[in-house]
């Protein structure tokens, strides 16, 4: 089946249980159409670049699905008819990648390179 990653980003006025809670409901509508949750990262909530429905900060989550089509199409129409959800970005991807996100590593495990401030 082919591999998903989404980001989805929900209202900042809801607790970190009910944001968890969103990621563990649209897993379950994906495993009903046939599909399964590989993996989530529940990020927090962030401040984002711009206001989006009047919001300047959202909870942010991140899932790895193996699922086909219709699955995340389903998924797809489900989140974007929820309230509590602003946006949901959905990539198709070869393989999914080890390990945690780069937004779940610590800041000095990443790799930064040569960007060194010079005294």
């Amino acid at each position: 089946m082919p591999l998903y990653e989404h980001v989805m980003i929900a209202r900042q006025d809801l607790s970190n249980t009910q944001a968890e809670a969103l990621i563990e409901h649209f897993g379950a509508a994906l495993a009903d159409n046939g599909g399964k949750l590989v993996d989530h990262e529940y990020w927090g909530v962030k401040t984002m670049a711009y206001k989006i429905n009047k919001n300047r900060k959202g909870h942010y989550a991140f899932l790895r699905t193996d699922a086909p089509a219709p699955a995340v199409q389903e998924m797809e129409r489900l989140m974007r008819l929820h309230d509590d959800v602003m946006r949901v970005l959905t990539v198709k991807v070869d393989a999914h990648a080890e390990g945690p996100s780069v937004q779940m590593q610590k800041r000095d495990e990443r790799d930064r390179g040569d960007r060194r401030r010079a005294s």
